[in-house]
């Protein structure tokens, strides 16, 4: 392969629902630029897209793959994305490597969740979209609907380049307004005939050019004061106009297409290579707020937007060159760690076939191998440069289960198969919960983590399973309250005596400092000596207070006495969670001459604040998620009702492109398998985002039940 400049690349991302036909037409598009020889068929399982054992059982996209084709003398770098909303991961690093996309749409369906969600995530990430109506040649299509389910869902930026003369079974010819040509389609190898519009279609295809002239006109003005004056363009100016109204995203050409028969496939790849934007004249942010620009001429820079493990290659990289050009055999760094990598190799990717090549230029995609140190969404560049490109931010997690190996002896494995997952998919987020003693996995849904229990369970032969994740609440008080404790162990020699008096009262940020406490009708005036202030790993405050006078405890025991109290407060005395958010004052005790020791009053102040605690009118607090969902409106109803069956509340609703959205603040107890319920109730239509907001007190009841089910729990240990 030649080494393909920056002005003859496009990097294109597909996208579209589920079935739409995005893997057959890269396989239609790489057949044109004879890459392959030969199409494949997700049906026979024989596609260059989707080539691993899971996307074959499932017959549908599940990884995002790295493709290329050649064409009109331009690279043309295609990324299949998954379309289920549970594998977004893939769409988003696409969108960091890709400058425009193709939208799919089934002719049978409509638009769809996919196209809905797809086309909400491109406008946020600034990608514009060509629009492909496929699958006309099926018995179901219909262009006429799909044409007004497009409209109704981007509204204004809809216009039709393309019409098909027949859909269904006659599905062979498309009418072309852009060039005022028929394209006809004698085989379903892509061979095409061009020949005038006849006479039955030419009012039709008039009528769209006139519409297609006027929205090339609106977004350039020297354009609109041309077509003012000559009230027509040339098909130059048509396609200067809509190169300027794609890539302000005011404009989504429509094209027809048949990808499985091969036809429309040339036509709409010339209008990607004419209209669409290559990476020449773009530009890159950098962590430190720089822009670099996509120039070939500039330092090295690579951005790793996605790593695999793979059988027979190892650790493979795949990359964007964002500056200057790569070669084979240069040394970069990454300045992240300061680790030098060698490029030993850079291939050109097509799925699973890679072509060797001997260097890559600004705006060009590829990999390389055993790479050391590299993971995805850093970068290397040339020494000296400390270029750090700003990561891909991906969807907060939106699917959360506990995990653990069947088998205890299999754990340590685990968790290494669980962080290689996360590192070749950062949707994935594995953590180890000290505080639940559960591994807790987050995705983006179920079917996302299932596929991971599938590559567990058939690659790397383990049984796991899945439960629900125990929740992290939080303990605190609501009043004063005082207690002491004695500790005292005699077994022979010398013994163990401590006695510890202390007082609790609720840390409130900004509250005043007190001295003056009423506890069991009782007046107490304390002599504060010090003051210790500590912000806990898990949130909320611990304010202590050395109140110690005439010498009844010995300074030197007041960091044993803390030692308890912080150990207390890490397994709280209600349910064995955090503590939070209270100030200990200390303010008497007793000591031994002989007996006394640190271990002695570390545990007689452990049992002096649990007893404290119990007393203080203890509450659990328990994490309160925002969550923001867009449904669809004939859909609102049942997603209300089922958020009030999850104690949730409303905090506001609005409108945005034909959805609603509500705002609601939810119990993060009560939102387990909410992605799934979410997604059943809507049709798969709607979406949401949750975040945790605060920690907030349980009713009376669900307290209780937390009380009981921990004194179950402690009886069964």
């Amino acid at each position: 392969m030649k080494t393909y400049q920056t002005g003859h690349i496009r990097n294109v991302v597909l996208l579209g629902s589920s079935k739409s036909g995005k893997t057959t037409l890269s396989e239609a598009m790489m057949f044109e630029g004879k890459v392959i020889d030969r199409r494949g068929t997700v049906e026979a399982k024989n596609t260059v897209s989707d080539n691993t054992e899971i996307e074959q059982i499932n017959q549908r996209s599940i990884y995002a793959t790295p493709l290329y084709t050649e064409f009109m003398d331009n690279k043309l770098n295609i990324i299949d994305t998954p379309g289920a909303d549970d594998f977004i991961g893939g769409v988003i690093s696409a969108f960091k490597v890709c400058d425009s996309g193709i939208m799919l749409v089934n002719a049978q369906q409509g638009v769809e969740v996919g196209t809905e969600l797809f086309g909400r995530y491109a406008e946020e990430h600034k990608k514009p979209l060509v629009v492909a109506i496929n699958q006309l040649d099926a018995d179901k299509a219909n262009w006429e609907t799909t044409v007004d389910s497009l409209k109704q869902a981007f509204g204004s930026k809809i216009v039709l380049v393309q019409f098909p003369v027949a859909t269904g079974a006659a599905f062979n010819s498309f009418v072309d307004v852009l060039k005022m040509k028929m394209y006809s389609f004698k085989d379903e190898n892509g061979t095409r005939e061009e020949s005038d519009i006849p006479a039955d279609q030419m009012g039709q295809a008039e009528e769209l050019q006139s519409a297609l002239m006027e929205m090339a006109a609106e977004s350039d003005e020297a354009l609109m004061e041309k077509y003012f004056e000559e009230g027509t363009l040339s098909h130059e100016d048509m396609i200067k106009g809509l190169n300027a109204g794609f890539l302000a995203g005011s404009i989504m050409p429509v094209f027809c297409l048949s990808a499985r028969k091969d036809i429309g496939v040339k036509r709409l790849m010339e209008f990607v290579i004419n209209v669409a934007p290559s990476p020449a004249g773009d530009s890159e942010m950098t962590k430190d707020g720089r822009s670099i620009p996509c120039d070939p001429d500039g330092p090295t820079a690579i951005f790793i937007y996605k790593n695999a493990l793979e059988q027979h290659l190892g650790d493979v990289s795949y990359f964007k060159v964002m500056s200057g050009k790569l070669t084979e055999g240069q040394d970069l760094v990454n300045p992240e760690n300061g680790n030098k990598e060698r490029i030993s190799q850079i291939f050109a990717v097509a799925g699973k076939k890679r072509e060797k090549v001997s260097e890559m230029v600004a705006g060009d995609i590829g990999c390389t191998v055993k790479l050391k140190t590299v993971k995805s969404n850093q970068t290397l560049c040339v020494a000296g440069q400390d270029i750090v490109f700003t990561p891909i931010e991906y969807p907060q997690p939106k699917f959360r289960t506990a995990i653990k190996a069947v088998d205890e002896k299999d754990e340590e494995k685990l968790g290494e198969i669980l962080n290689r997952a996360a590192s070749e998919d950062p949707t994935y987020i594995v953590q180890y919960a000290k505080e639940l003693k559960q591994t807790i996995l987050s995705g983006q849904g179920e079917q996302h983590i299932n596929i991971l229990k599938w590559q567990i369970n058939n690659i790397h032969k383990m049984e796991i399973e899945f439960m629900p994740p125990r929740i992290s609440y939080r303990e605190t008080i609501t009043k004063v309250a005082a207690a002491n404790y004695r500790h005292k162990k005699q077994s022979g020699g010398a013994g163990q005596f401590g006695e510890v008096h202390l007082l609790l009262e609720p840390y409130v940020e900004g509250a005043p400092q007190n001295n003056k406490f009423k506890v069991d009708g009782k007046e107490m005036v304390l002599t504060i000596k010090g003051k210790e202030e500590y912000t806990m790993d898990w949130g909320g405050k611990l304010e202590f207070y050395n109140c110690i006078v005439g010498g009844a405890i010995d300074a030197r025991f007041m960091p044993a006495i803390l030692k308890g109290i912080m150990e207390k407060m890490e397994e709280g005395p209600l349910t064995g969670s955090y503590a939070r958010d209270i100030r200990v004052y200390v303010y008497d005790g007793k000591m031994h001459p002989v007996d006394s020791n640190e271990i002695s009053f570390k545990l007689a102040a452990r049992n002096a604040f649990k007893e404290a605690f119990r007393n203080a009118g203890p509450k659990i607090m328990e994490p309160i998620c925002n969550i923001e969902i867009m449904v669809p409106g004939e859909y609102m109803g049942d997603v209300m009702s089922d958020l009030q069956g999850r104690r949730a509340m409303i905090e506001g609703m609005s409108s945005v492109k034909g959805f609603e959205v509500l705002k609601a603040r939810v119990p993060l107890a009560e939102l387990y398998k909410y992605s799934t319920t979410l997604s059943s109730l809507t049709s798969g239509r709607a979406t949401f985002t949750m975040e945790l907001a605060e920690y907030q007190q349980v009713p009376s009841d669900v307290q209780e039940k937390l009380l009981k089910a921990y004194q179950e729990e402690e009886k069964d240990e």
